[in-house]
């Protein structure tokens, strides 16, 4: 029988349980920095060493945590269902916590990318250096989607979530676009679950809210479609 489909839609507040922060905090800024200064081909041209510091300093953040109970219990319905996870998170949690079909809309921390060919990617677990060189001999960056900059994974993702039969929306409150677009894509007969601590989206039908943090509210959407089937 084929298995019903489930997307979740994963944003920061996911990972914040983990010791990740938000992409912003409330007065704008990112660990204290000016995010187009940081986040933006603007930025990269301007102070190429502040952009690769600020990302050495993330990833290395990255890489003393750990996935939180909400992306392992995510993994728990891969065994009834076909479950893609698309993120707005450059981590690799839903990875490590044995997540198998994951899109990343923004880039992948752990990834480094040419300047001259935005197809040559490679991995990366250390710090991007300035003179740090793809194969055709151009500096390396952060392989991170920057504000302005095209989100080449989102037709995709679009069309994963218009066959989906379950929608679960986790840590983020889906009002940051292109990615906040994904939602018009599902079908009506789509169960949509919404979980954050301050829920934004009210007028969906067959929507179920769970006001709380991502680690309780997930595994609470995860036995309510669970007990639906059942």
């Amino acid at each position: 029988m084929t298995k019903k489909k489930v997307v979740v839609l994963s944003g920061a507040g996911i990972s914040a349980e983990s010791g990740i922060k938000t992409f912003r905090d409330a007065d704008g800024l990112w660990e204290g920095h000016d995010v187009m200064k940081v986040a933006s081909p603007q930025g990269w041209k301007a102070n190429k060493e502040l952009v690769l510091k600020f990302y050495n300093d993330r990833r290395r953040q990255l890489l003393e945590v750990s996935p939180n109970k909400a992306h392992k219990v995510l993994v728990t319905l891969e065994k009834d269902y076909d479950v893609h996870i698309v993120t707005q998170n450059v981590d690799d949690l839903h990875e490590r916590a044995g997540s198998n079909q994951i899109i990343h809309l923004h880039g992948e921390l752990l990834k480094a990318r040419s300047t001259q060919d935005e197809n040559d990617v490679v991995p990366w677990i250390k710090d991007i250096q300035l003179g740090d060189l793809c194969k055709k001999g151009s500096q390396l960056r952060p392989h991170i989607v920057w504000f302005g900059e095209q989100v080449p994974l989102l037709d995709k993702a679009a069309s994963l979530v218009s066959k989906a039969d379950y929608i679960i929306i986790v840590g983020t409150s889906m009002q940051v676009y292109p990615a906040a677009s994904l939602i018009n894509f599902a079908k009506e007969t789509a169960h949509t679950y919404f979980v954050d601590p301050n829920p934004s989206i009210s007028d969906r039908k067959q929507l179920t809210i769970f006001a709380e943090k991502a680690s309780t509210g997930i595994a609470k959407v995860v036995q309510h479609i669970q007990d639906i089937v059942a």
